[in-house]
């Protein structure tokens, strides 16, 4: 009977080096995506000219907030619902504003009301309310 001869044993090793240098390069490279060093537009192509083209407006969003305790709030800073409506229209004359309501779950129905108003003074035509699913 033939026999094969025996091969030394060799303990099984994961290299760790090599996934340590890809996961390296990998990160490095979202990084550099993410803060637009690599281009990741698309194509880039020459536009056409027009006479009578036209600036597209870009539309700043601002939130208010209203706190459980009736404290009303304008991207962060404490206002009051005579100021809201003085506020938005400085905001409204730089630039095109949408108004994002952000409420407190136990915060009452009155100054949402007030709020809506102070909106409409302002000649802010839409708003949204912002909600988390269930």
């Amino acid at each position: 009977m033939r026999s094969w001869p025996t091969r030394p044993y060799k303990p099984v090793r994961i290299q760790v080096i090599p996934m340590v240098d890809v996961m390296m390069f990998l990160l490095v490279f979202f990084v550099l995506i993410s803060i637009h060093v690599l281009p990741a537009l698309g194509l880039k192509v020459a536009l056409p000219h027009s006479s009578v083209a036209a600036k597209i407006d870009e539309v700043r969003h601002v939130t208010v907030t209203l706190a459980a305790d009736g404290g009303i709030y304008l991207d962060g800073n404490p206002t009051t619902v005579g100021d809201l409506p003085d506020q938005l229209r400085t905001l409204s004359a730089q630039s095109k504003v949408a108004v994002i309501i952000a409420g407190d779950e136990h915060s009452q129905l009155q100054p949402l009301v007030d709020v809506l108003g102070g909106l409409q003074k302002a000649g802010i035509a839409a708003t949204s309310i912002t909600a988390k699913a269930k």
